[in-house]
């Protein structure tokens, strides 16, 4: 939150978490500069931002006396180069401050709002957790390092909001909700139950008091204003990537169950579709944005977001693109590269466990597989996760179809295996990777197994020279029958054919050359088995010895007579 100038003068250094710096010629060092010495490398823009975040956020001023109250002396800090700043800061510390000016009387003040750790996550500055001492900048003490990584995270959604009753829910929100469950359980009789009752077996009224889940989830609209204005979704829309300034922004809010229909609605009112046309199947259309597949990120914004901070769920939309931006980072453990198998773990488990009960999440801790399933099933990039870090989870999602031919092979492998025989996102993963590489090593084998088993795809080469491809039916619908005719299984004879034609186009070779042309089809072995042969029986000859040693076909080398007498010790 943005602070005045007015009441920046009143704050206390250590009781307000605030560092006051003078630096009226904008001399403050950025990183420690030239300095030797670690203490006083450690007095600058990046010490205090680290030492700060240590410290569960705070506010860094320039341009303010240190002597309580504060006045004000004005600095150049970084003057025309605010964003700059806020750029190299993230980019050097991994932390997202905003910064801004204040001016007064003509002076003007720098602040740098540092927003808190995560959680169990600590800072360094030059390899140092910091921590402020007094006047100091000192190394975090053993007790405080630890107090801080032994940290766990509590639930958010199952602490008792004491502020509300059962009066501050909304009446339509608790209906759908209830709706909802009795159709996702198959339990009719839940419709009928009183709302305290449905309310109470679901854990979101606990000992007569009402969570925070059920706030969330069902509360009126100016309940949920006044308590977690934060629980509003932002949604942008630009119609072009270089737009800096959004098109179009509209905010929804009120209880989670009737706010989700109006926020897809919005979205969905500038979608769009691909159709799909062929002539073996039934034709259909591509969404550029798969309904499933927001819904899904929304719900996994809204049970995996830190509700301590004052930022709200962004989405942006463009017409190639969106982009979800959810307050914290990954829950400890999940990365963007383990996304897919670490063991879920919702920050807020009770409010995950109402949406999964209740349908609006397949299984908890399923979402992020039918993201990437839905998705890469549709042709699409994978979704990407790389711009997340410690303070928010970005995901992108592409409306672009890289391989339609991959989007109809899937499509009819899915309409043909009954239901609970579907194919996995692994699986339709491990069928992207091999639509997209040969390369075999980050394949995983019982997979691979299953899918050539069930004729999905098709191994090619031995031994080293392994790798396999997807069926013949993928490059039918793809019109790419030459290429998949090229990578069929290679008779003796279609070997010799190519490796004749090779002489003839080159006239000699050596073993690395043949080695090159049967790369990825034929293992060095397997191409000097080839080679013996063709020497035993007349048709080609070498000269030379060892790595020197080259072959030709007969008749076009002055050594054949002695290639074709020595062909057993070649």
């Amino acid at each position: 939150m943005r602070k005045t100038i007015e009441e920046l003068k009143l704050m206390r250094e250590s009781e307000d978490h605030i560092e006051y710096k003078k630096a009226e010629q904008g001399n403050m060092s950025y990183n420690g500069g030239t300095k030797v010495n670690p203490s006083d490398r450690r007095k600058c823009i990046l010490g205090y931002v680290t030492a700060l975040c240590n410290e569960k956020g705070g506010y860094l001023v320039i341009g303010m006396h240190d002597d309580f109250p504060h006045k004000v002396i004005g600095t150049k800090q970084n003057e025309n180069a605010v964003g700059q700043l806020e750029s190299d800061i993230y980019r050097d510390s991994g932390i997202r401050v905003s910064a801004y000016e204040l001016f007064e009387d003509g002076k003007r003040v720098l602040v740098i709002d540092v927003p808190s750790r995560p959680r169990g996550r600590i800072f360094k500055f030059e390899d140092v957790a910091l921590m402020r001492v007094g006047e100091e900048l000192k190394p975090m003490s053993d007790e405080v390092y630890l107090s801080i990584i032994q940290e766990q995270e509590p639930d958010f959604s199952e602490q008792i909001c004491n502020k509300v009753t059962i009066a501050d829910l909304d009446p339509d929100a608790i209906s759908i909700l209830k709706e909802k469950y009795a159709n996702k359980q198959k339990n009719p009789s839940f419709r009928s139950l009183s709302d305290f009752q449905a309310l109470s077996d679901l854990g979101l009224v606990s000992d007569g008091k009402v969570t925070n889940a059920a706030v969330i989830l069902l509360g009126k609209a100016d309940v949920i204003s006044r308590l977690y204005p934060q629980a509003k979704v932002s949604l942008e829309y630009r119609t072009s990537e270089s737009n800096i300034h959004f098109d179009a922004r509209e905010f929804f809010d009120g209880p989670y169950f009737l706010m989700i229909d109006k926020l897809w609605a919005a979205i969905n009112s500038r979608n769009g579709a691909i159709p799909v046309r062929s002539g073996i199947y039934k034709d259909y259309e591509i969404p550029l944005f798969n309904e499933e597949v927001i819904r899904e990120a929304l719900n996994n914004a809204i049970a995996h977001r830190v509700y301590g901070l004052q930022s709200e769920i962004v989405v942006k939309q463009y017409p190639a693109k969106m982009v979800l931006v959810s307050p914290g980072g990954f829950p400890h453990g999940v990365t963007p590269d383990n996304i897919l198998y670490a063991p879920s773990t919702p920050r807020n488990r009770l409010l995950a466990d109402v949406l999964s009960k209740t349908g609006l999440v397949e299984r908890s801790g399923q979402g992020v597989d039918n993201i990437y399933l839905a998705t890469i099933s549709e042709g699409k990039p994978e979704p990407d996760y790389s711009k997340t870090d410690d303070f928010c989870v970005t995901l992108i999602l592409s409306s672009s179809i890289e391989d339609m031919a991959f989007a109809q092979y899937i499509k009819s492998i899915q309409d043909n295996l009954p239901e609970g025989s579907k194919l996995t996102v692994y699986d339709v993963i491990t069928l992207n990777t091999i639509r997209k590489t040969k390369q075999r090593d980050k394949l995983d084998k019982q997979i691979v197994s299953k899918l050539v088993s069930n004729g999905y795809i098709e191994q090619r080469g031995k031994t080293s020279g392994t790798f396999y491809i997807l069926s013949r039916e993928y490059y039918e619908l793809a019109g790419r029958m030459t290429e998949y005719s090229d990578m069929s299984e290679w008779d003796d004879e279609h070997i010799i054919s190519i490796l004749t034609s090779f002489l003839k186009t080159n006239k000699t070779a050596k073993m690395g050359d043949f080695a090159t042309l049967f790369s990825g089809r034929l293992s060095r072995k397997q191409i000097r088995i080839t080679i013996d042969k063709l020497v035993e029986a007349g048709d080609i000859t070498y000269e030379g010895d060892g790595k020197n040693r080259t072959y030709s076909l007969v008749g076009s080398s002055k050594g054949q007579k002695k290639g074709r007498k020595t062909a057993k010790n070649s």
